[in-house]
């Protein structure tokens, strides 16, 4: 943010520099413009709040299935399996032949 201030302050010293001095006018517009960019940069309009809603669904054997509007974001195997795939966005596939359980992290976001 320093760095941004620092670099408008010497543009605007450049540009009165440059500008004859009956530009008067057109300079404080200017001025104005950029403090008004810099309030902005400052105090930036708050974003569309969003939540993340996420759970955890176990189940036996080698698959695990996120409930309907949910999207697997993550995955765990017993038996320190660590290969697994994710298939239709929505269930985990635990790859390892002997698997006793599969958890899929399913998350999805909320207006």
């Amino acid at each position: 943010m320093k760095t941004t201030t620092c670099s408008l302050l010497i543009i605007i010293s450049l540009l009165q520099l440059m500008a004859p001095v009956n530009m008067e006018e057109t300079l404080d517009s200017v001025m104005k413009k950029l403090k008004e960019a810099l309030s902005r940069l400052e105090h930036p309009p708050s974003p569309v709040t969003k939540s993340l809603s996420c759970t955890s669904i176990k189940a036996s054997g080698t698959l695990a299935s996120c409930p309907p509007g949910m999207i697997a974001t993550g995955c765990s195997c017993g038996f320190a399996c660590g290969s697994w795939n994710v298939q239709n966005e929505t269930m985990f596939h635990c790859l390892c032949p002997i698997i006793d359980w599969t958890v899929a992290r399913c998350c999805q976001l909320r207006k």
